[in-house]
C-alpha cells in the first residue's frame, strides 16, 4: 500500500489527478519523489512542508549521490517544484524554495531510426491478401513515406487524398493543415487498400458515426482506426519482420526523417515535411556518424579536394 503523505502533498497528487488528467504510472513516480524527500527531510530535521532552498538543493545533490540518474533527479525536481508553487498557490505556502533550484540538464537522446533494409522488412510483413493486409500496408508506407504523425494519419480523411498533384493534406498540432508529397509506393498502397479487396469489405452497411464514413483507415468492425490501434497494427508487422519492440509509428517518423538528411535533402524541406515549427526540432535528426560527414563534405565543399591534395603534397 502506498504510504500516506503529508496533506499538502496529498492534496497536490488529487489536484494533478482531476485537475491536470495526469496518468496513474506519472503519479506514482511523483508520489514516491515526495515521499523520498519527505523521509530525507525528517531525517535532516527538515519541515517537509517549508524547506529552505539550501535543503531541496541538498536533497536533490543526496539523490545524485546515491547514483540517481539525470533523469530520475530531473522527475524529482518537478514533483518538488509543482508541489511548492501549487502550496503557494493555494495560499498554504509562503514562498517556493525551487524557484531558484535549476533542474539538471538531461543528454539530448538521438532519434531511433531503423535502417534502410529494415523499414523492407516491415512494409514487406504486411504483404498478403485479406483487407487488414492492405490496410497495414498502407499505413506504414504513409507513416514512412511522408513522416505523418499517428494523429494525423488516423484523422486522414478520403477527400484529403483527393487532390490531383500527387500531395495530400495532413492535419498537424493545433489543426495547422500542410501539404506533403505522397510517394509512388505510398500511393499504390493506398490504392490498393481503397480499392474493391481492402477498404470496402471492411465498411459497415450502416456507420456508426457519421465521420467514419470518411475515414481513410478503419478498423475491423467498420469504425476509424484509433492511435491505439494503429499503435498495435504498426507493433504486431514489426514483431512479424522480427524487429521486436523496437518499431513505434514514431520510430517510422524518425526513419523518414533521417534517411532523407542522409541522402542529401535540404533540412528546411524536411522541417516543412514534418510540420516542425522550429528547424531546432529538425536539426536533431543531423547528427550523422564521422564517417558520413566527411564523406559529405568532401563531395560538397569545394575546397575540400584541394585540401586534401595539398595536404597530401606537403606531406610528401
Amino acid at each position: 500500500m502506498a504510504r500516506r503523505l503529508a496533506a499538502g502533498a496529498e492534496e497536490y497528487l488529487s489536484w494533478l489527478a482531476v485537475e491536470r488528467g495526469r496518468s496513474v504510472h506519472t503519479l506514482a513516480a511523483y508520489r514516491h519523489d515526495l515521499a523520498a524527500f519527505e523521509e530525507w527531510a525528517q531525517e535532516h530535521g527538515v519541515d517537509p512542508g517549508a524547506p529552505r532552498t539550501e535543503d531541496v538543493e541538498r536533497h536533490l545533490h543526496a539523490l545524485r549521490s546515491s547514483g540517481l540518474g539525470p533523469a530520475a533527479v530531473a522527475r524529482a525536481t518537478t514533483a518538488l517544484r509543482g508541489l511548492f508553487r501549487f502550496l503557494v498557490d493555494e495560499g498554504a505556502g509562503s514562498s517556493d524554495p525551487t524557484a531558484e533550484v535549476r533542474s539538471p540538464r538531461l543528454p539530448r537522446r538521438l532519434p531511433k531510426a531503423l535502417t534502410e533494409p529494415e523499414v523492407l522488412d516491415l512494409l514487406h510483413a504486411a504483404d498478403g491478401p485479406e483487407p487488414v493486409d492492405r490496410r497495414d500496408r498502407a499505413l506504414l508506407e504513409l507513416l514512412y513515406g511522408t513522416g505523418a504523425r499517428i494523429s494525423e494519419a488516423v484523422g486522414l480523411s478520403l477527400s484529403d487524398l483527393s487532390r490531383d498533384d500527387g500531395l495530400i493534406s495532413l492535419f498537424g498540432k493545433g489543426s495547422k493543415e500542410r501539404l506533403v508529397p505522397l510517394g509512388g509506393p505510398a500511393q499504390l498502397a493506398l490504392d490498393r487498400w481503397c480499392g474493391p479487396d481492402g477498404r470496402p469489405l471492411l465498411s459497415p452497411a450502416r456507420w456508426a458515426r457519421r465521420s467514419d464514413a470518411e475515414a481513410v483507415f478503419l478498423n475491423v468492425r467498420g469504425g476509424r482506426l484509433s492511435r491505439q490501434g494503429a499503435w498495435a497494427a504498426v507493433r504486431a508487422r514489426a514483431e512479424r519482420a522480427g524487429l521486436g519492440q523496437r518499431v513505434s509509428p514514431h520510430v517510422l517518423r524518425h526513419s523518414c526523417a533521417t534517411h532523407m538528411l542522409a541522402h542529401g535533402a535540404d533540412i528546411r524541406v524536411v522541417q516543412e515535411l514534418l510540420g516542425h515549427v522550429s528547424i531546432a526540432t529538425t536539426q536533431i535528426y543531423t547528427r550523422v556518424s564521422p564517417e558520413h560527414l566527411r564523406r559529405s563534405y568532401e563531395a560538397a565543399h569545394p575546397r575540400a579536394g584541394a585540401l586534401a591534395r595539398n595536404g597530401a603534397a606537403l606531406a610528401g
